[in-house]
């Protein structure tokens, strides 16, 4: 894959953030998702994505590897696997088009989730059931988003704070979850031709600036202002939501 400089560059911004992401502030999540549907082909994206966000799972691992609540994850995750075959099959029913205004429509949608989690978080925390059928529905709509668009970060930080986890927990349940989800889709996109040694050679050339980004997010979370970082990501966001909508149409 031959992209120009300001590619690069940008694709290394992307891949910082999912470093960032992954092991410390989590709510610049969609921000790296936006910038790589702008910079390539929807579908592609998706596919070139992948490998990085799996070395920031690995990353974050060995941060919060001692934290997760596992009765959470195992709820979660015989869900999240149809989930994935029903993402797989739809993204591959799509024409280019199709691919890019539904995803556009999907980070839109996780964008009005992050503003309610943040205007009304005891609201969205008590409305969300506990029950096992709840679980088993936020597993298959995570694992679908993040098939069709590798965004599903808003839907499980609602989930899992309605479970009222500690920080750490909250860290370490999110990290293997997403681990295995991320790990189980790779044949699924691999099938499609959107992880391919093409894309692997150009994510190897920015893998040391998701493990910069992992360390940054391990030293600076508790020194940065968390809710200035977020902001910030929001509003970039938001502006690459709202291109990609209008191009889209």
């Amino acid at each position: 894959m031959d992209f120009e400089l300001w590619r690069w560059a940008m694709f290394a911004l992307a891949a910082l953030i999912i470093g960032l992401s992954k092991s410390g502030v989590p709510g610049l999540g969609i921000l790296n998702v936006a910038i790589f549907q702008i910079l390539m082909e929807s579908k592609e994206a998706v596919g070139f994505g992948l490998p990085l966000l799996i070395a920031g799972d690995l990353c974050a691992l060995l941060i919060y590897r001692k934290h997760a609540e596992w009765k959470h994850i195992v709820r979660l995750v015989p869900w999240a696997v149809a989930g994935v075959v029903i993402g797989w099959l739809t993204l591959g029913a799509m024409q280019e088009n199709q691919a890019r205004l539904v995803i556009s429509i999907v980070l839109a949608v996780m964008l009005c989730l992050h503003v309610l989690r943040e205007k009304y978080p005891k609201r969205v925390n008590e409305a969300l059931p506990h029950s096992y059928g709840a679980a088993a529905t936020i597993g298959v709509i995570a694992a679908f988003v993040s098939t069709l668009a590798n965004a599903a970060g808003p839907i499980m930080i609602l989930f899992l704070l309605s479970m009222r986890l500690p920080k750490m927990a909250f860290m370490g349940t999110s990290v293997y979850f997403f681990t295995f989800l991320n790990i189980f889709k790779v044949p699924f996109l691999h099938e499609q031709g959107l992880v391919n040694w093409g894309s692997l050679e150009a994510n190897l050339k920015l893998l040391p600036f998701v493990l910069l980004g992992s360390v940054c997010g391990y030293l600076f979370a508790k020194k940065i202002s968390q809710a200035w970082f977020e902001r910030i990501a929001f509003w970039l966001t938001v502006a690459a939501v709202a291109y990609m909508l209008f191009i889209s149409f």
